[in-house]
């Protein structure tokens, strides 16, 4: 695994994304739009997730929004699914999981090719991508449900996630420690149909698009540009 150290350059990425977020907040944005929609949620479909050859990894690291543009950009990801996990309420909608008490996070269902790409290398996305030292919160957006989180679904990721996480608090990489929860996945719902590929279709619509999304997604592409789908 590749270590990891205050002055790489891709980590250097992380403060630049965590103080753009901080300009607008996920919850804001959505309050006045799409409210009136009705559709409800429902477990991931598993076509792809069954697909022989494939794995699938579940993250939680903020906004979904801007998680899910970032993944599916990668070569070797399948398919990123932003919605809900680790809550306690069967097919919670978006409206519901937004006020905490359905103890969801907003996440990604990525099913991806191993002989493409690694879980070690979405681990790096992962943790480079967001500020997995602040305590349900990312940027302007506040609660449990912008935790970060790493739902393992064997024993390999979850001995990886954690000797990763050791090693960054271990290195310094991070002026605080990591507090990102590595439990082991039970249950994933995915989200409303308008939340997915929401960048792609709102890019010219929704402020936080322009703001928030597109100049992360930029500083992602040059630091991760030998990763991504051509």
């Amino acid at each position: 695994m590749k270590k990891i150290t205050r002055r790489s350059a891709s980590l250097g990425l992380a403060t630049c994304l965590i103080s753009l977020t901080s300009l607008v907040s996920c919850a804001q944005k959505t309050m006045n739009e799409k409210m009136t929609t009705t559709t409800e949620t429902a477990a991931v479909n598993t076509t792809a997730a069954n697909t022989p050859g494939t794995e699938t990894a579940t993250f939680a690291n903020g906004c979904f929004w801007c998680t899910e543009a970032i993944f599916e950009e990668l070569d070797g990801v399948i398919s990123a699914t932003s919605g809900y996990t680790d809550g306690t309420v069967a097919n919670p909608t978006y409206k519901e999981v937004s006020t905490g008490e359905t103890g969801h996070a907003e996440a990604l269902e990525i099913v991806y090719d191993p002989k493409k790409i690694s879980f070690d290398e979405l681990l790096e996305v992962f943790w480079e991508t967001h500020d997995p030292t602040t305590l349900n919160r990312q940027g302007a957006d506040v609660g449990t449900q912008y935790r970060s989180g790493i739902y393992y679904h064997n024993a390999e990721q979850k001995e990886k996630a954690e000797r990763y996480k050791a090693e960054l608090d271990k290195s310094g990489a991070f002026n605080n420690p990591i507090v990102t929860e590595i439990k082991p996945y039970t249950k994933f719902y995915a989200a409303e149909d308008y939340h997915q590929q929401y960048f792609e279709n709102n890019e010219n619509q929704n402020p936080y698009c322009k703001i928030v999304i597109r100049p992360k997604l930029d500083k992602f592409r040059k630091v991760f540009k030998d990763k991504l789908k051509h």
